[in-house]
């Protein structure tokens, strides 16, 4: 394994929660704690991203971005990484693509709220990262309608499993939707307060 990777072994399941985190906060929290819980995962990993491609504002620097995230994400299982500046990767489909030659045996779960399932079809090969691993969509609130109305998920309506359903020992294209108690915190509103200072 390459040092400063996380330790993934064959037959694990593995959750992919992947942003800008600027900053890290309660809500992101919350859906990784429920996503460990409902979706049959043993780990989930933080890719603090070094750039967002669909924002024009780009984020604080990485470094304090990674120390926000370890200071609020405490937990045995979750794995807060800058992978994707590691592997040199932007766009989330080339990041998976890496991960699962890296890591073989290891199934790869993509973990997101359901306001990004909303803009998921314009993130680059989209359609590649459904059939590429299982995809849990987690419950954010004011996204539920837009995001089962998505053009994603119009897409891929066949391939989801009942909300219940764990995605252990599912192959793609497959994808739940999670309902779970609310969490209104948002890295928006956290800047707007002033409580986070702005990238450049």
């Amino acid at each position: 394994m390459r040092a400063g990777f996380p330790v993934a072994t064959r037959g694990m399941v593995v959750g992919l929660l992947g942003g800008s985190f600027d900053p890290a906060h309660e809500g992101h929290v919350h859906i990784t704690r429920e996503a460990l819980k409902r979706l049959g995962l043993d780990q989930v990993w933080w890719l603090v991203t070094p750039a967002n491609p669909l924002k024009a504002r780009q984020p604080a620097p990485l470094a304090e971005r990674l120390a926000r995230a370890k200071a609020v994400m405490r937990h045995p299982k979750v794995r807060i990484t800058a992978l994707e500046e590691a592997l040199g990767t932007r766009a989330t489909a080339d990041t998976i693509d890496r991960l699962r030659a890296i890591y073989p045996g290891v199934t790869f779960v993509w973990l997101m709220g359901a306001d990004n399932l909303v803009q998921f079809h314009k993130w680059g090969r989209w359609r590649d990262i459904l059939r590429a691993v299982p995809v849990g969509v987690l419950a954010r609130p004011g996204s539920g309608v837009q995001a089962r109305l998505s053009v994603a998920a119009r897409a891929f309506r066949v391939n989801q499993v009942d909300r219940g359903e764990t995605l252990r020992g599912r192959r793609a294209p497959v994808w739940a939707f999670v309902n779970l108690p609310m969490n209104d915190a948002s890295s928006t509103e956290i800047r707007a307060r002033g409580g986070w200072r702005s990238g450049r």
